[in-house]
């Protein structure tokens, strides 16, 4: 059985690959994982993973190997900047454009990040 959360679309050269087995990730934290050859920072929120890019858009600071606060909010342990696990939106600055996110879909136990 596979779940799709998808918050940017899918061309044809987009492939799923493979980024971490979902026990490496309890709920409520942020993984600092490597797929497709990108640093994602992958987060588990109650059993729904996210993906965006790990490093913060507004000095570079990293998202990974983090804890999300409840209401899927990830901040950069730099500058203080949030951002929307769900869309990466910016929740609050310093940075002001939003964190690139990928689709994610589970299967057989590991989490697939779709890497353009």
């Amino acid at each position: 059985m596979s779940e799709l959360a998808s918050v940017v679309e899918t061309g044809p050269e987009a492939s799923f690959v493979p980024a971490a087995a979902v026990a490496d990730v309890p709920s409520g934290w942020v993984l600092r994982v490597v797929a497709g050859g990108r640093e994602i920072a992958l987060a588990n929120r109650e059993g729904t993973f996210y993906a965006l890019d790990n490093s913060c858009t507004h000095a570079g600071g990293p998202l990974g190997d983090n804890r999300m606060r409840a209401d899927c909010v990830l901040e950069c342990p730099w500058h203080d900047s949030a951002f929307d696990i769900r869309t990466g939106e910016v929740l609050r600055g310093p940075a002001r454009k939003g964190v690139k996110t990928y689709p994610v879909k589970v299967e057989d136990g590991m989490v697939h990040v779709c890497i353009p």
